[in-house]
């Protein structure tokens, strides 16, 4: 068996060195190194011979076939180097088609209005989503008894404080991040807080578990609703174009005061009346208001010296409007047939 690995070693070398092609190279690599090449079938055999001899010749054969194998790798380097070099390409042949991705309706809105608050001198605050009950409700002038909680039927997280309470939970909007910038940075304070947010909702058409809010707010001396309605207003005329008109009407919210409702003229029927505005000419959009002194407070500020303004928004509603989508559960669905349209 010895003489027999020493021939096929010498053959390979000797069929390797008239290899003038990588097609050729591949073949002999079959041929010699495969499953079921020539030297492997020998390698195999090693285990039928007695034990001393068994030890030699796997020895042999193991040193052979790793010069063999070197031996391909190099000649191999060497053939695609010179197929490289002398390989003709016809530039005029066209390329291959690079595929792109597309970005969900909602990250497109995201980030429209993140560039027109960043413009006006905004910082675009985060916070996280597994939250205190203190900050999304208590700090937010939301407390236990308040049936402003009734409204946000809330995901908590089985574990409970040192008082025995259900304290931590998905937060169910963005407000809590309000009063932690306020505690991290102080009055004068402009942010813009996006994100996620979650809520027990019967899912429709309408209405998601989990949903895209977008929020605002600003805290300096003298700050008043005139401030609010300008903002609104540049919000209306960036999203749904200049002819755009602002509409405010009171609403309670209990972390606001005076709060209001932001309507803008329908995109749809510009304010004639249709069925996606239910005939009104308007649609509601924004929730608003002067920021309550007890959120203030919560938040290390003086409402005596300061005041403020908030407001926010479904970032998952706005798409549904400005793109015509009839189902909020499109956005969320991970479907590719419906991110492929934006």
């Amino acid at each position: 068996m010895k003489n027999k690995l020493e021939d096929l070693k010498k053959q390979i070398l000797d069929e390797l060195a008239k290899a003038k092609s990588g097609e050729l190279l591949r073949e002999l690599e079959i041929k010699y190194l495969g499953r079921k090449g020539e030297l492997s079938n020998i390698l195999r055999g090693v285990k039928d011979l007695g034990a001393e001899e068994r030890q030699e010749i796997g020895a042999l054969a193991n040193a052979i076939k790793t010069e063999v194998t070197a031996k391909f790798e190099e000649i191999k380097k060497e053939t695609e180097s010179k197929e490289t070099a002398t390989g003709f390409v016809d530039v005029t042949l066209p390329g291959k088609k690079i595929v792109r991705g597309h970005l969900n309706p909602i990250s497109i809105i995201q980030a429209e209005l993140e560039d027109l608050f960043i413009s006006l001198g905004f910082m675009v605050a985060d916070g996280p989503e597994l939250e205190s009950d203190y900050y999304n409700f208590e700090a937010l002038n939301i407390p236990k008894s308040h049936p402003a909680r009734d409204m946000q039927d809330t995901f908590y997280i089985d574990k409970k404080n040192a008082e025995g309470e259900y304290d931590l939970l998905l937060r169910t909007h963005t407000s809590p991040v309000q009063v932690r910038a306020m505690q991290k940075y102080g009055a004068p304070l402009k942010a813009v807080v996006p994100g996620r947010c979650f809520r027990s909702e019967a899912t429709d058409a309408r209405h998601e578990h989990t949903l895209y809010q977008f929020e605002g707010f600003m805290i300096d001396k003298d700050i008043n609703f005139s401030h609010l309605k300008g903002v609104l207003e540049l919000v209306g005329k960036k999203l749904f174009g200049e002819e755009t008109k602002l509409r405010m009407r009171p609403k309670f919210y209990p972390f606001v005061e005076p709060g209001t409702n932001g309507e803008f003229t329908c995109l749809l029927c510009k304010g004639k009346g249709c069925r996606l505005c239910k005939n009104s000419g308007w649609l509601e959009v924004i929730g608003a208001g002067l920021i309550h002194p007890e959120v203030l407070r919560a938040g290390g500020i003086d409402p005596e010296i300061y005041s403020g303004f908030a407001f926010g928004f479904g970032l998952s509603r706005l798409a549904q409007l400005k793109y015509g989508i009839d189902d909020a559960r499109l956005a969320m669905s991970g479907d590719l047939r419906f991110l492929q349209q934006f």
